[in-house]
């Protein structure tokens, strides 16, 4: 049987991380770790959630993806709010379940298109899970914001259904875990990876 590799597509605020973190089985999935270039916040540690690294190293480093989340909102001289799955922590669990908790789908299929690169795609069913947001998202994006312009990156880093068909993606599930609304076919789908262990 194939490993699965589950794309978690939604906004911030959308379930993604209580998701992971709650609902799915110790030790299923491994959670794909970014590096990034933002500050590191509160109760965050080197490699947990991220991998902080500063703008030199995204100029150097072997990326699986590659997102310049505040690209639309950079002035010279201010920070680049950069983000990029290092391939080496890809191949560092190669054989695993894997997961990717990512906004946009775009990035879904950065990472999809490099597994198929590297011949991978051969080990891998992948499925994509769009996390539907609840009403009160922009208050939670505002809540959560710490850069510069960080409510206005939230606000236009968008994760509709125009951007599944740009990124040639059909999502497999649909879910809003914050609401306790879950796709029956993802409950199953994990139950049959729960069975194979």
């Amino acid at each position: 049987m194939k490993n699965t590799l589950l794309f978690c597509n939604g906004l911030s605020g959308s379930g993604k991380t209580y998701f992971i973190q709650n609902t799915l089985p110790a030790g299923l999935f491994y959670n794909l770790r970014s590096a990034t270039t933002r500050p590191m916040r509160a109760g965050e540690t080197e490699g947990s959630p991220y991998f902080f690294r500063d703008e030199e190293y995204f100029e150097t480093a072997n990326l699986a993806t590659r997102l310049w989340v505040n690209e639309q909102f950079w002035t010279p001289g201010t920070p680049k709010w950069l983000y990029g799955v290092p391939e080496e922590e890809v191949c560092a669990h190669l054989g695993e379940n894997l997961i990717y908790d990512v906004i946009q789908p775009r990035y879904t299929r950065q990472l999809i298109d490099w597994f198929n690169k590297n011949g991978l795609h051969k080990h891998y069913n992948f499925r994509v899970a769009y996390f539907l947001s609840p009403e009160q998202n922009l208050e939670t994006a505002r809540a959560r914001a710490n850069m510069p312009n960080d409510a206005d990156v939230r606000r236009t880093n968008t994760c509709d259904p125009i951007d599944f068909l740009k990124a040639g993606i059909d999502p497999d599930y649909i879910l809003m875990p914050r609401n306790g609304l879950y796709n029956p076919r993802l409950t199953a789908h994990i139950k049959r990876l729960t069975r194979c262990r």
